[in-house]
């Protein structure tokens, strides 16, 4: 694997928020054995924004969901925070993924009869947060993206673009220390992709957030991310420093 100095995050050796350790997630299809990921190890260090590159069945996604805790490896260790995912129980997963973890993937993803404000809110009522507290961060979530003077929208009536931007106010309203995005831009065209990855950015930048975003364009890896890391049949194949 090769491998070059970074001049990303100056967080220091030991300050990694996310650390796994030959990770396999082999799935059994009649008598063939699909090893989607195949012996991964890597850190990923706090305030840094890591791209996973890699074609169609590569393991990236699969790695994101390890990552996300909505799946559970074969064997091998996923820590977070120092805590080991493939340990937890499905009560301890569903509290990680509502306090730690936020996810904006592909598909937006939302309730079509319920408000924009309503969507950012379900997460937070899941994690019982007091309700004027929920407005609160849900109409902060919503102004950071832009969203302020929507609130009362239904999703059918935004672009592909403000519905994105209303899935990233989801994720960002339980205040994630880590930001898990697959393929955000994928539904997008290029322009909107650019105002999402500036947006992703600026919680990386602004608000300190790990970033670890899955994409199959070299180029928006190159643009934004400190590091790349590219997948083939399940395993790293390289790892690139951009900045």
């Amino acid at each position: 694997m090769q491998q070059m100095s970074s001049d990303g995050p100056n967080t220091g050796q030991n300050d990694e928020i996310v650390r796994v350790r030959e990770a396999h997630r082999h799935y059994q299809m009649g008598s063939t054995t699909i090893r989607a990921v195949d012996g991964v190890s890597l850190e990923v260090r706090r305030g840094e924004f890591l791209a996973l590159l890699g074609s169609s069945g590569s393991g990236k996604s699969t790695l994101l969901n390890l990552l996300a805790g909505l799946d559970r490896p074969t064997s091998g260790v996923i820590e977070v925070e120092g805590r080991d995912l493939a340990k937890m129980t499905s009560l301890e997963l569903a509290h990680y993924r509502r306090n730690t973890v936020g996810m904006v993937f592909q598909s937006f993803n939302l309730i079509p009869s319920m408000t924009i404000e309503e969507n950012v809110e379900l997460p937070m009522r899941f994690a019982e947060i007091d309700r004027a507290e929920r407005r609160k961060r849900a109409r902060e979530a919503l102004g950071r993206v832009g969203l302020g003077a929507r609130l009362t929208h239904r999703p059918t009536e935004l672009s592909g673009g403000e519905q994105q931007r209303s899935s990233l106010a989801r994720a960002l309203a339980n205040r994630p220390s880590l930001l898990l995005a697959d393929e955000p831009t994928g539904n997008l065209d290029s322009r909107t992709g650019e105002e999402i990855m500036k947006l992703l950015r600026e919680c990386n930048q602004s608000l300190g957030m790990t970033l670890v975003m899955v994409t199959h364009e070299r180029a928006i890896a190159d643009r934004n991310a400190h590091r790349s890391i590219h997948l083939a049949d399940g395993k790293l194949a390289l790892e690139v420093a951009q900045r």
